[in-house]
């Protein structure tokens, strides 16, 4: 890439931070809409990475990953350039939804078209004013509504660049995933970008593990890059991480009020009970099976649940109780122990 830096028709010079407005189109009480882009740019030309949330206007995790990123000390040694954008999905987040005001998914239409949908239209804008100024990107997602997915990074671990910049992000789980169609992550392999998606917590809800992990993971990213130098911490014993090349759904065997017996990052053979989905009458209850072995990457957080709903993502590893072990201690570390914490105050920083 040259050295020109241009979004929103805005030239960044090097050894500057700026916010840029990007113009969406407004809602329909005639309320002006943007999409806010911060930029930092560093003294010497390097690797170009953006870092996006929100593309799932409920999937909150993300946005309060980049605010503390955006406040780390490290980033005055920048080399190269980060774009952070910590809202995408604005009309989703908003109205606290996933989706966009005319209910498409805009992770499932990307490229885009400047004369298609709305979701087409931001999708369009994000790839042509973010990515395409990019050499590499995470996406930061949380689960769905109601459901929570242990931190993990899901990527494409065929690719070799990918996958080294994986196992640095320092997460015990990695899924080795397949390309969605409209998704973010097909757009910019198109154009050979190299990109982690993220995921940790639970929709409309912070969860401090995931966002710290997030925070730290970013950091491990672009030190891996050299857009940051090397911690001046004392060098810890590098654990590598646990790669899945399959997972499964365990479902609802019966509709009722679901008990779970088993959580997020749990060791789980085939054949063990998870859980308990009980008649709303008082009738029998029905036994919830794990259909594989493995360690439990999601589940969901809401006791109200149908026949055939999925209960439990069970990701599966050659190595069970090595990837157990390594997402208890992974869990450990990074849950706050200060009674007088509180998040977003006074989180340490990653140095």
């Amino acid at each position: 890439m040259n050295e020109n830096f241009v979004i929103g028709g805005e030239a960044i010079p090097r050894r500057s931070r700026t916010t840029i407005e990007l113009q969406l189109p407004p809602l329909y009480t005639h309320t002006p809409l943007s999409l806010p882009v911060h930029v930092i740019r560093g003294a010497k030309e390097g690797p170009r990475l953006f870092v996006s949330a929100a593309i799932h206007g409920d999937e909150l995790n993300g946005t309060e990953i980049i605010r503390r990123l955006l406040k780390q000390p490290a980033l005055k040694r920048l080399r190269g350039t980060l774009v952070a954008v910590p809202v995408v999905n604005v009309y989703g987040l908003i109205h606290h939804s996933r989706y966009l005001p005319d209910r498409r998914d805009l992770n499932r239409s990307f490229p885009g078209s400047n004369k298609g949908s709305m979701a087409a239209r931001l999708a369009h804008i994000f790839m042509n004013e973010i990515v395409h100024n990019c050499s590499h990107g995470i996406d930061l997602h949380t689960g769905a509504i109601h459901r929570s997915n242990l931190p993990q990074i899901r990527a494409n671990l065929d690719d070799e660049e990918t996958a080294r910049l994986a196992e640095t992000f320092g997460v015990p789980v990695l899924l080795n995933s397949n390309i969605r169609d409209g998704s973010l992550r097909e757009a910019a392999a198109e154009h050979g970008i190299p990109m982690l998606l993220y995921e940790a917590g639970e929709a409309l809800r912070f969860d401090e593990v995931s966002i710290r992990a997030g925070v730290k993971g970013i950091i491990n990213v672009m030190r891996s890059l050299e857009m940051l130098p090397p911690s001046r911490a004392r060098r810890k014993k590098h654990s590598e991480p646990f790669v899945a090349r399959s997972s499964t759904w365990v479902r609802a065997p019966a509709s009722g009020l679901f008990r779970k017996v088993c959580s997020l990052g749990s060791r789980v053979k085939r054949g063990e009970v998870l859980g308990i989905v009980d008649d709303t009458q008082g009738g029998e209850g029905s036994e919830v099976i794990a259909t594989a072995g493995g360690i439990i990457i999601g589940c969901i957080e809401i006791p109200l649940v149908h026949e055939g709903e999925a209960l439990f993502h069970i990701a599966r590893f050659e190595d069970i109780k090595g990837v157990a072990g390594e997402v208890e201690s992974f869990q450990t570390k990074l849950t706050p122990d200060d009674v007088d914490y509180t998040p977003g105050l006074n989180e340490p920083p990653i140095v």
